[in-house]
């Protein structure tokens, strides 16, 4: 029941980015605004959320949330869309509306399914990593046993 309010969360957020940034400024159809949004809601979500947000934390995310959105946008675009003004500028105004709206999405996933995962990516991204140092069992360099070895 969680993951399906995240979708949704993510749903009507895709919905209110595409709305601004294709429908509004640019003629795009409901289909078109309905297709990215179905798209980019679950390809975001496995990607952005499950792989990088819980491997890699919050700005790898946030940054990959950014490119997916924009390059699917561009791609896809180019197919449905007839001007490439209208593919660039509804790209970025639908990443940028859209990578704003999971700054909130990944805070309540933090907050919420990976509690365990963030503290073990705490201590695996630390920069000042306690390194030990291992010793083997002789303390010489040399071997007593067999002195024709040191020379």
């Amino acid at each position: 029941m969680k993951t399906a309010g995240i979708l949704l969360m993510k749903f009507v957020a895709c919905i209110i980015a595409f709305t601004i940034g294709l429908d509004l400024f640019f003629d795009a159809t409901v289909v078109d605004i309905v297709t990215f949004s179905l798209f980019i809601t679950i390809v975001s979500y496995i990607v952005g959320d499950r792989l990088i947000l819980s491997r890699l934390g919050r700005r790898a995310a946030i940054v990959a949330d950014f490119l997916l959105v924009y390059i699917s946008v561009w791609i896809f675009g180019s197919v449905l869309l007839e001007s490439y003004i209208q593919i660039g500028w509804g790209s970025i105004l639908s990443a940028i509306v859209i990578t704003a709206a999971e700054v909130f999405v990944h805070s309540y996933l933090l907050r919420h399914f990976f509690t365990n995962q963030s503290e073990r990516q705490k201590s695996a991204f630390n920069p000042r990593l306690a390194y030990g140092t291992e010793f083997a069992e002789e303390q010489d360099v040399f071997d007593k046993k067999n002195p024709e070895k040191e020379k």
